[in-house]
């Protein structure tokens, strides 16, 4: 059973969490703050952090700052009734794994939670393998039969992405937001120059293929 740490200092918000993820599995902790939050941390094992930013003492973004600060790649979903650019574009500069605005749909929550534990099994094993092709996320390295070769960081990071999700459209928005520092001047243009790289490496492998959603972005799809 996963354990999921919800931080939220609003009694009736962090009830109805507790009530959704207990009725789908999971069990849960609660903190009424981040300071409350990082003791529970160092106590208790936690697999995923569901938080809210406006909270007393430490509020979200301190709290997930000081947690990244400290070298923890615990996932975190911050769930809170901020919704400006500028909140969401803050939250993943510091850190987050992903932003929801309140108030949330419950079958979208457990789908992210999934998703990003899903994520959190396939980099702690940090090697992902698909058919004959093998991706080695500690040294960037792919292996292809009974070839080796290192791909550049942000090529490898997109592959591994895709990869991770068979099936599974990502943006390109989602993509630069994840890969990409935003406030550099780079663009949506820069993922596909980078998916087009890709395609070019990998266009006879007999694995996967990388697939362009007309108006949407990519995915990759395994070969039969």
């Amino acid at each position: 059973m996963f354990n999921i740490l919800i931080v939220e200092d609003n009694k009736n918000s962090a009830r109805l969490m507790e009530v959704v993820l207990t009725q789908n599995g999971y069990h849960t902790l609660h903190a009424t703050d981040g300071e409350q939050a990082l003791r529970i941390l160092d106590e208790t094992h936690v697999d995923l952090i569901l938080v809210d930013i406006m909270m007393p003492v430490m509020d979200g973004i301190t709290f997930t700052r000081v947690l990244r600060n400290s070298g923890s790649q615990i996932p975190i979903i911050m769930v809170t009734a901020k919704d400006s650019q500028e909140d969401i574009r803050k939250g993943f500069l510091t850190g987050t794994d992903d932003y929801m605005v309140k108030p949330i749909d419950e079958v979208e929550l457990l789908l992210r939670i999934q998703a990003l534990l899903r994520r959190a099994h396939i980099a702690a094993e940090h090697e992902l393998v698909i058919g004959k092709t093998t991706l080695l996320y500690d040294s960037f390295l792919v292996r292809e039969g009974d070839s080796e070769y290192e791909l550049p960081r942000k090529e490898f990071q997109l592959l591994f992405k895709l990869l991770s999700y068979p099936n599974k459209t990502f943006t390109r928005k989602q993509l630069m937001e994840e890969f990409w520092d935003s406030e550099t001047q780079s663009e949506e243009r820069t993922v596909d120059v980078h998916i087009n790289r890709l395609r070019d490496r990998f266009k006879n492998n007999d694995d996967f293929e990388i697939v362009t959603v007309r108006g949407l972005g990519y995915k990759a799809v395994k070969r039969d």
